[in-house]
């Protein structure tokens, strides 16, 4: 058995009574960078009588956070359990420091918060970059802390730092988002002790860009010909599957994400002149959500595109694999067609479906049904493209003037 470490102020109840009562631990170092506590608690007189009562104190172990774990054997016998004596909080102070394995009581630091989002997108078949990215962002220290001591401060300033590196401040949003994510995964599997949810939830809501009160997105919208010429270019200078990929999502304006999901048995073209497909609901981060499956009308072309897939890579694969780089490839396709300094990504591909069902007069609801979205988030994203649909509204207004029927009679009451 190990020599526990020797203190000459804790090592006993005589020794550590003598302690005067303080707000701070005492501490001695029991291994390198952990430490035993101790809080020497002031006792309280009780009504009637003018003697005071002293309180047992109490241990904890700090380990760049601090956790507080039994009563000291100040009063009463130590049990090992809720009442420790000094060799007995040794010995518990190191384990909840280093944990074991299928040890619970450690609490989870930043990095292992990370690494089990990592394993958790694996197995849902999400991009694990969203959690290998963020290693590259987290400094060592902040790595290191425990999820159930951030703060909101502390989140927000590295958000903010990352900025002052150099990073723009869509891509501080999205950093931010994966650890939000990360830390919320982390929540969930430890709900009794990580309870500062807040602190990413406000620490890391999304800055706005500069000088741009309307949202970004509303400027990503472009016209049925140059949607056209980027999936032909697409054709010419790409991959077949990477140029199937981008005119599934231009015909849908569902999520990469989604289009990842479907199956040839989601191809339902019975009828060829009025095909559909049925694609699953965004998950949403959200992994505990019900699976969900919309159907949403495609045209025949794609419809016939995507059939071809299906008999090729054979019914029980997906339509398609995922692709690497998706969005720096189609930067590539857009310098080629003029459009490199339009800072458009693959996400231009499902605004303009939006946009232009808006423009067709489609109801909101229908829209909002197809793009696996809400009305709220449309009015709230494309309100100034709401105008125009409005004129197409004026359609189903009541008549100022119309013919009077000769042969209505009034009923007699």
């Amino acid at each position: 058995m190990a020599r526990s470490i020797y203190s000459e102020k804790l090592k006993n109840r005589t020794n550590r009574l003598k302690l005067p009562p303080k707000r701070k631990p005492y501490k001695v170092l029991i291994a390198p960078g952990i430490f035993l506590a101790y809080r020497r608690n002031a006792g309280r007189r009780v009504e009637g009588d003018d003697r005071r009562r002293d309180a047992p104190g109490t241990w904890s172990v700090e380990c760049q956070w601090l956790k507080r774990f039994a009563l000291a054997d100040d009063y009463e016998d130590a049990n090992g359990i809720s009442v420790m004596s000094y060799h007995q909080a040794t010995a518990r102070a190191l384990k909840l420091a280093r944990g074991s394995e299928g040890d619970s009581d450690k609490p989870v630091t930043v990095a292992e918060a990370i690494d089990a989002y990592e394993t958790d997108l694996a197995a849902r078949g999400g991009a694990k970059y969203n959690a290998t990215s963020l290693h590259k962002h987290v400094s060592s220290a902040m790595a290191s802390k425990v999820v159930m001591l951030l703060t909101e401060t502390e989140l927000r300033d590295w958000r903010n730092g990352l900025i002052s590196k150099g990073l723009k401040v869509s891509s501080a949003n999205r950093t931010g988002k994966s650890l939000k994510a990360a830390l919320a995964l982390a929540a969930k599997r430890d709900r009794k002790r990580i309870t500062n949810v807040a602190a990413w939830k406000d620490g890391l809501k999304p800055l706005k860009a500069k000088g741009s009160n309307a949202p970004p997105r509303d400027n990503y919208y472009r016209p049925d010909a140059v949607i056209i010429a980027i999936i032909r270019e697409c054709y010419a200078v790409e991959t077949t599957d990477y140029a199937a990929l981008i005119e599934t999502l231009a015909g849908t304006g569902a999520r990469e994400s989604q289009v990842l999901k479907l199956y040839p048995d989601d191809i339902l073209d019975d009828d060829p002149d009025a095909p559909s497909l049925m694609i699953w609901c965004s998950n949403k981060g959200r992994a505990d959500r019900d699976p969900e499956q919309r159907m949403v009308e495609i045209t025949p072309k794609l419809a016939a595109m995507l059939r071809a897939r299906a008999n090729a890579r054979g019914r029980s694969r997906p339509l398609f694999d995922r692709l690497w780089n998706v969005s720096k490839r189609f930067d590539v396709v857009l310098k080629r067609l003029g459009l490199d300094n339009q800072k458009l990504t693959p996400y231009l591909l499902r605004h303009s479906s939006i946009i232009r069902q808006i423009r067709s007069g489609k109801a909101l609801r229908f829209i909002a049904f197809d793009h696996d979205t809400s009305t709220v988030e449309i009015e709230r994203t494309y309100a100034r493209f709401l105008n125009t649909a409005k004129d197409n509204s004026r359609k189903g207004l009541l008549a100022d003037d119309v013919p009077v029927l000769d042969n209505v009679v009034r009923l007699a009451r």
